[in-house]
């Protein structure tokens, strides 16, 4: 059990063909008010947000650029931007070409990096449930190996844990 958790949960059943099973339950054991997952979809979950985060990740930061590509509404934009700096995942920042006046563009904060591998990890469960035996259009690899990369849980030793070894622990 973790430090500071006052006891432990198993949310892992008994294995079923391949796929873990988790207990039924009546709700969830984690009020909503609390729940940093729930805080999470709160700040990032709708579509246009993930979408803009996506384009981000692959160095998008100007407003028109984000409106070209995504085709989203130029007031929805604003809006999803103005919340990803509010929540302190983008920054705004000022930029100006020759003969223009100053303008600005979004780059993603430590806190929006962090997203990367959440993103990835969302990418790869597309290539896998989504695809349709097509090939996925991006890979990850290993920059030296060029041997393919998966986002997986780890111990702090750095061993990977499968999520049949793993313990969700709640703090009251």
């Amino acid at each position: 059990m973790v430090a500071g958790a006052k006891f432990g949960l198993d949310l892992m059943g008994e294995l079923s063909q391949k796929h873990l099973m988790v207990p039924r339950a009546p709700n969830s054991p984690v009020p909503l008010d609390i729940c940093h997952l729930a805080k999470a979809i709160e700040a990032i979950g709708d579509r246009w947000t993930l979408l803009i985060l996506r384009s981000s990740l692959f160095g998008v930061r100007r407003f028109d650029d984000y409106q070209r590509e995504l085709s989203i509404p130029r007031t929805v934009l604003s809006g999803r931007l103005s919340k990803l700096v509010a929540a302190g995942v983008m920054a705004k920042q000022s930029y100006k070409e020759d003969g223009k006046r100053a303008r600005p563009e979004y780059v993603l904060t430590d806190s929006g990096e962090a997203l990367r591998p959440v993103l990835m990890a969302l990418t790869q469960w597309g290539d896998d449930w989504l695809s349709e035996g097509a090939a996925p259009p991006i890979s990850f690899t290993h920059s030296k190996s060029r041997q393919n990369v998966r986002p997986a849980f780890v111990d702090e030793d750095g061993r990977e844990t499968k999520m049949s070894e793993m313990r969700i622990s709640l703090r009251r």
